[in-house]
């Protein structure tokens, strides 16, 4: 949904429908009958990716995950759940904010260069699927990418009319921590439609409520029908549990404060005789946002282009000025990513830079888990707090 949609309440958006399977069929027909371009989860190489959808058949329906720090593998269930499973490798940022995008070419006719800009319009995005914290991450890239005063073009133009259907979490991963960033497992605001997948002796459904005029107008287009007091009362104890199930927690103390307080911690040190500096945190993160710019040109210097690329802190060039890298160290590289992910962000943007997708440690080739560094920098505190406090 994008940030002017009109929200419509009605009777629906607290009580809901629900439907089976073949509503879930009907909903893609439904979209892709509308001009959509689908996106969702599907299991593809080893992982639940997202990717074009053309049917609800492709949806990872048996298949859920197991997660632990440098370690993601597909597992198969027994109850045919279409959603239990947690984050994988993928954000919807690709969709938005995507990896390689041309900016401009450039062409030698008759001696003069002739420079044409590259704005090609991409269809609507319907993203299925998304998960409560990647519904804020997509709220934080708004704020960052188009709510000042220099606003992203490529990123207003896939974002706007962009249809969010979110699915609430049920099953967190082990490295899932959304609870203590205050972003999950229930859907915030934002979206179009929120489903909550419910499989138990009464059978496979979904509970769906609307979030928009425009969910409500898809809404009444699926088989669907009044949602009983039994499906509300179960779909909403497996979110209450999920949020008793995460994997990970951060620290219970101010995370700006924190961050700001340990910059000459010990700690930073140790992770930086781990940490590899090779970028999948960020990569893989919902909300960084960092690029750089590219030029080519052909071998005969008549055609050129200008591409932007994701770029990332912890590559050594990143910080490059005239006389070198400022940030030429392990150590101020993974302390620049986590101190602005969970502090300076605040300054910038009025909020975190994390939801507790736990993506970034899921990924991390070595196992780097931001929640145990942040656990160990309070714990750092506390001790120079104790030890002061006995001199």
């Amino acid at each position: 949904m994008s940030a002017d949609a009109e929200v419509t309440p009605s009777p629906a958006a607290s009580d809901g429908l629900v439907m089976g399977k073949d509503g879930m069929a009907a909903l893609v027909d439904v979209l892709v009958r509308r001009g959509f371009t689908v996106v969702g989860p599907t299991v593809r190489d080893g992982a639940i990716v997202l990717a074009e959808l053309q049917s609800a058949e492709e949806l990872p329906y048996g298949w859920g995950v197991e997660l632990e720090a440098g370690r993601y593998r597909l597992r198969e269930r027994t109850d045919g759940a279409a959603f239990a499973n947690a984050a994988g490798p993928q954000s919807w940022k690709p969709f938005l904010h995507p990896p390689r995008v041309r900016e401009w070419s450039a062409d030698r006719v008759e001696g003069q260069l002739v420079f044409t800009g590259d704005r090609t319009a991409p269809g609507r995005y319907a993203f299925l699927g998304v998960r409560p914290c990647d519904l804020r991450a997509i709220a934080v890239q708004d704020r960052v990418l188009t709510g000042g005063a220099h606003r992203d073009p490529v990123y207003e133009g896939r974002r706007s009319g962009a249809l969010l259907i979110v699915v609430e979490c049920t099953e967190p991963g082990a490295t899932c921590f959304c609870v203590s960033m205050g972003t999950g497992p229930a859907a915030g605001s934002g979206c179009d439609l929120v489903m909550t997948e419910v499989v138990d002796e009464d059978g496979h459904r979904f509970w769906v409520r609307e979030g928009s005029r425009e969910g409500a107008e898809i809404l009444a287009e699926l088989p669907a029908r009044p949602a009983r007091p039994e499906t509300r009362e179960a779909a909403r104890a497996a979110v209450t549990a999920a949020a008793g199930r995460m994997g990970r927690t951060m620290p219970e103390a101010d995370l700006r404060e924190l961050m700001a307080g340990t910059l000459d911690a010990p700690r930073w040190d140790d992770v930086a005789g781990r940490c590899l500096t090779c970028g999948n945190c960020t990569m893989v993160c919902p909300t960084c946002f960092c690029t750089t710019t590219e030029d080519v040109t052909d071998l005969t210097g008549d055609h050129a282009e200008r591409w932007r690329l994701w770029d990332s802190c912890f590559d050594l060039d990143f910080s490059h000025l005239h006389g070198g890298p400022v940030r030429a160290s392990a150590r101020s590289r993974y302390r620049q990513w986590m101190t602005h992910k969970l502090g300076t962000w605040y300054d910038q943007f009025g909020s975190s830079g994390c939801v507790g997708c736990g993506r970034c440690i899921v990924w991390c080739p070595v196992g780097i888990d931001i929640t145990e560094e942040a656990a160990a920098l309070h714990d750092w505190t506390q001790s120079a707090a104790g030890e002061g406090t006995a001199s």
